[in-house]
C-alpha cells in the first residue's frame, strides 16, 4: 500500500471505515485540521462541517491578526496606515502572492477588495461595452441569483434591456452545463457577443466547467471573457492567465475561510491591467501608492489589478483572511487537490454501496469537480436531511431534492465522510 493517502489511486480505495481511519493516519496534511476552529455540537464535539461551499470555518490565529489590526489602531491611531509590521496602505498586498498562485495568474494580475458582487459590477463596467454595438451578455440560466440580479440591474442603469441583452445558456437534459452550448451562444450573437459572464463552479451541481473552452468560445466571437470564481478559488486548479481569461472576481468566505462578508478578490488579465487606458469606475484607492498623497485633480490608474481598486479595503476584514491563506501555503495547492480527489471519490463510492437511491449530480469525471458533490434524494430529502444536524452532521441543501455535500482538503477526514454516509443510510 502506498505510504500515504496522497499517494493511492481511486482503484486501491476501500469502503470500509477501518480504510477511512487508515486513510486519516496516513494523510500528511491531517495536521491542518487543528489549525481551524470547528462549529461544535450540542454534545461540544465537532461538527462534521461540510458547509465550507457556504462559509468556511474559522481558522485559529484569526484572533492573532484580528488583534493585532485592534492594537496597531489602538496604539497609533492614524499612523496605523504607515507604520508597524503590515501598515494598511497596503495591507492587502500581504494577499497577493497566495492569491495569484490559487489563481493560475501573475501578481500584478490580483487584488484582495471590496465583495463579489461589487467587484462583478465592476468588471462589467470595464468588460461590457455596448456602446460600441456588442451589447449581448451571455452567462448561464443556473447562475447564483446574485449574480442575475447584479447582471440585470447593470444593464438597465446603463440605459439597456436586460431582457433584450442577456442571453442565458440552460443545462442539458444531464442538468450540466456544456461549453459547446456557450460557444453556440456566442456564435449566434455574431457582432453583438460582448461579454461571457459564467460561475467557474456551479453552486447548485457542484460541476466545475471548461473555463479554456469557454475562453476560446468568447474570444472567437469577439467577446470577453469572465468568471465568478465564488465556489472555485480555493477548491479547484486554475490557470487564468494561461488560458487567457479577461476577468475573473471571487469572495473571501467559502473555500477561503475568511469569514462572512471577508474581503473578495479581484483578476485582470495584464494585456488589460497595464493598459490604463482600460475603461473602470476609478477611485482614490487605484491610485499608485507612491503617488496618492499627491491628491492629483484626475485619475491615473495604478498598473495591474490593483488600479481597479476603488476604495480602501477592511484591514479587520482582511485579518482573518490573511490566517487562512497561511495554512494553503503550508498545504501547498497541489496536494490539497489531491485530497480533494480522494475525499469526493471515497465519497462517491460510499454513497453508491450505502445509498443506492441517491443520484449524484455533479460529474463523475475529476476534471469537471472540486470538494462539493451535489446528492439527489427524491423521496423524503428535507426530511431526511433534517436529522443530519442533531447527529453531528452539518450541510446544506437546494429545494426541493438536494443535498449539498463539501469535504474540504484543508479540514475534513475520510472518517467524517463515512460518518455522514453512514448517518444519511441510517435516515431511510
Amino acid at each position: 500500500m502506498p505510504s500515504t493517502v496522497l499517494d493511492l489511486n481511486a482503484a486501491e480505495i476501500e469502503t470500509t471505515r477501518e480504510w477511512a481511519r487508515w486513510a486519516d493516519a496516513n494523510d500528511p496534511l491531517a495536521p491542518l485540521r487543528d489549525r481551524f476552529e470547528l462549529p461544535r455540537g450540542a454534545d461540544g464535539a465537532p461538527l462534521v462541517y461540510f458547509q465550507g461551499n457556504s462559509l468556511g470555518p474559522m481558522a485559529r490565529r484569526t484572533r492573532e491578526l484580528v488583534q493585532e489590526v485592534m492594537d496597531q489602531w489602538g496604539s497609533r491611531g492614524h499612523y496605523a496606515r504607515i507604520e508597524g509590521a503590515r501598515p494598511w496602505m497596503d495591507y492587502h498586498a500581504h494577499a497577493r502572492r497566495t492569491l495569484a498562485a490559487l489563481a493560475g495568474a501573475r501578481e500584478h494580475e490580483v487584488v484582495a477588495m471590496a465583495g463579489l458582487t461589487e467587484t462583478l459590477h465592476l468588471l462589467m463596467a470595464s468588460f461590457w461595452r455596448p456602446h460600441t454595438g456588442r451589447d449581448r451578455i451571455i452567462m448561464e440560466s443556473t447562475a447564483f441569483p446574485s449574480d442575475r440580479y447584479a447582471v440585470r440591474s447593470h444593464v438597465q442603469a446603463r440605459g439597456f434591456d436586460p431582457d433584450a441583452c442577456i442571453i442565458e445558456v440552460p443545462p442539458r437534459a444531464d442538468g450540466l452545463l456544456h461549453a459547446e452550448d456557450f460557444a453556440r451562444a456566442c456564435l449566434e450573437a455574431g457582432d453583438r457577443a460582448g461579454l461571457l459572464l459564467v460561475g467557474g463552479v456551479n453552486y447548485a451541481t457542484g460541476q466545475l466547467l471548461e473555463l479554456g473552452a469557454l475562453v476560446r468560445a468568447a474570444h472567437a466571437a469577439g467577446a470577453f471573457a469572465c468568471f465568478d470564481l465564488a465556489h472555485a478559488m480555493g477548491n479547484v486548479p486554475l490557470s487564468l492567465h494561461e488560458l487567457g481569461a479577461d476577468a475573473a472576481a471571487w469572495c473571501g468566505y467559502k473555500y477561503l475561510n475568511g469569514g462572512q462578508g471577508a474581503t473578495a478578490g479581484l483578476y485582470i488579465h495584464e494585456r488589460h491591467g497595464l493598459d490604463t487606458s482600460t475603461p473602470r469606475f476609478a477611485g482614490w484607492w487605484g491610485v499608485p501608492l507612491a503617488t496618492r498623497m499627491g491628491m492629483e485633480r484626475d485619475f491615473v490608474a495604478t498598473p495591474g489589478a490593483d488600479g481597479w481598486q476603488v476604495s480602501g479595503p477592511s484591514v479587520i476584514g482582511m485579518a482573518p483572511l490573511l490566517a487562512s491563506l497561511e495554512l494553503f501555503d503550508a498545504a501547498g495547492f497541489d496536494r490539497l487537490r489531491a485530497k480533494s480527489l480522494r475525499l469526493t471519490a471515497f465519497l462517491e463510492m460510499l454513497l453508491r454501496e450505502r445509498v443506492p437511491e441517491a443520484r449524484v449530480l455533479t460529474p463523475a469525471a475529476t476534471h469537471e469537480r472540486g470538494a462539493q458533490l451535489s446528492i439527489q434524494l427524491d423521496d423524503r430529502c428535507m426530511e431526511r436531511h433534517a436529522q443530519l444536524l442533531p447527529a453531528g452532521i452539518a450541510c446544506d441543501t437546494r429545494r426541493p431534492n438536494v443535498i449539498r455535500a463539501a469535504p474540504a482538503p484543508l479540514f475534513n477526514t475520510f472518517d467524517e465522510v463515512w460518518r455522514f454516509v453512514d448517518t444519511l443510510a441510517g435516515t431511510r
